[in-house]
């Protein structure tokens, strides 16, 4: 989801370039180009609640936002897993669940830390938030009459109870999601954030940076900014650019993948405190706000996503084309990228539905390349990309419009050891399973922790 600061600009350029889409009827699919998938799924059927899904799809479990982190601002953001534990990003703070069993998710404790994004990652027995608010000061009583602090935000996770605030650490422009990338006793965290915002103490243009944050794992408190790279600095000496939304990194092939708005880019971080770009990939005619990216388990292709209009549009309905708001896929090929297709969900929103390519992960099947993935009131789609060529969803899982409206639905849809999990803004913490014959031998796969932003191979 595009902050605040940036979404009344960027929705202005995507609305102008939406309706010069010409030849697309309304209530109707544009038709789909060569290399695009449209393909229905697995048959669906509708329950009385309205949920409508594919066979294949089983929901197990809907654990609803609860107090205190349930108020209308609260919403459900990004997970992160560890052992038995999920844990929830929300607007007002985090939660952490039980999930020793999937079907039956227990609420272990809820941490009242109020600030947009609140992304969530966990690394031993340390909980990293990104805040993208400006507020008064790093802590949790922080509040957002004074503009003035915003970046990371530190928690002691040891006693999962009763987690513990460390520390924070400033960071220009905020953190609007932040990446791991271990590194023996330090664990550096990449930090992309938007920029710029000319009404903020802590953001003013230009900002092309992306920023890397030193935590020692012996003394967290003490974690500082460590560098500042330039991924554009044609960008910067000009005074444009909006920085990066989204990195993923693989550390174990010293390589990473951002998505930084009207760009993709590969970089090499063999030395992970100065990472260097590799190549530089744009699609102007589809690709509106490049939003994230997911390598497959061998490292020889990277589905990236757009987020066109910030979350806040229908853009998976009859007027919007197939290759806007979805994903691309890229193989490699002798060491550059070469887009194949785009994928986007099948199924046909209403006009006030917002729905578009959003967070999601692979789910581990040995020798195929399958992920599951969130649309906000898309749901969730489970798609096949084995042939670059030719995407098929596999499997799927929605609501219906939600009767409050405005940026709601499915935040993140990934796969951890056997279940699907889907954070949902407003309806809380569903788990899925999903029985297909392609996706079943990865329920044989167990994984001691999952952050989607750092990939490890399976």
């Amino acid at each position: 989801m595009i902050s605040a600061k940036l979404r009344g600009a960027l929705l202005c350029t995507v609305l102008l370039l939406v309706s010069a889409c010409a030849g697309v009827p309304l209530g109707g699919r544009p038709e789909t180009p060569a290399g695009s998938s449209q393909e229905t799924s697995a048959p669906a059927k509708t329950a009385a609640d309205g949920v409508m899904k594919s066979d294949n799809i089983e929901h197990v479990a809907n654990i609803p936002r609860a107090a205190p982190l349930n108020g209308p601002d609260d919403l459900n953001t990004d997970l992160a897993f560890q052992g038995d534990f999920a844990y929830v990003g929300n607007f007002g703070g985090f939660a952490i669940y039980d999930i020793s069993d999937p079907t039956k998710p227990q609420i272990v404790s809820q941490v009242t830390c109020p600030a947009q994004q609140n992304d969530v990652t966990v690394y031993g027995d340390l909980l990293i938030l990104s805040i993208d608010e400006p507020r008064s000061g790093p802590e949790c009583d922080s509040r957002d009459d004074r503009r003035s602090w915003e970046g990371l935000r530190i928690f002691d996770i040891s006693d999962k109870k009763s987690p513990r605030y460390v520390g924070a650490v400033q960071t220009d422009c905020g953190s609007h999601t932040h990446t791991m990338v271990p590194a023996g006793e330090t664990l550096y965290v990449y930090v992309s954030s938007p920029g710029p915002e000319p009404d903020s103490e802590t953001c003013q243009p230009p900002h092309e940076l992306i920023q890397i944050v030193e935590v020692p794992l012996q003394a967290p408190e003490s974690a500082r900014i460590a560098a500042k790279p330039d991924l554009f600095p044609e960008r910067s000496s000009s005074g444009g650019g909006s920085g990066c939304h989204d990195i993923t990194a693989y550390p174990e092939k010293n390589v990473a993948a951002a998505a930084c708005f009207g760009d993709g880019v590969i970089l090499d971080i063999t030395n992970p405190v100065e990472p260097k770009v590799a190549q530089r990939l744009d699609d102007p005619e589809n690709f509106e706000i490049w939003h994230s990216a997911t390598f497959n388990n061998d490292g020889s292709k990277i589905v990236f996503g757009d987020e066109l209009g910030g979350g806040a549009m229908a853009t998976c309905d009859g007027n919007t084309p197939p290759t806007k708001g979805a994903d691309a896929v890229y193989d490699l090929v002798n060491g550059q990228l070469k887009r194949r297709s785009y994928f986007k969900i099948p199924r046909e929103q209403q006009p006030d539905e917002n729905c578009v390519a959003h967070n999601g992960s692979l789910i581990p099947v040995p020798g195929k390349d399958v992920m599951v993935q969130s649309w906000y009131q898309g749901g969730v789609s489970v798609w096949d990309f084995t042939d670059s060529t030719n995407p098929k969803e596999i499997g799927f899982f929605e609501r219906g419009p939600d009767e409050v409206g405005g940026i709601v639905g499915s935040w993140s849809a990934y796969y951890y050891n056997g279940y699907i999990y889907s954070s949902d803004m407003r309806q809380g913490l569903d788990v899925l399973r999903i029985d297909h014959p392609l996706t079943d031998p990865a329920k044989e796969i167990k994984m001691d922790d999952f952050n989607v932003q750092t990939q490890k191979s399976y």
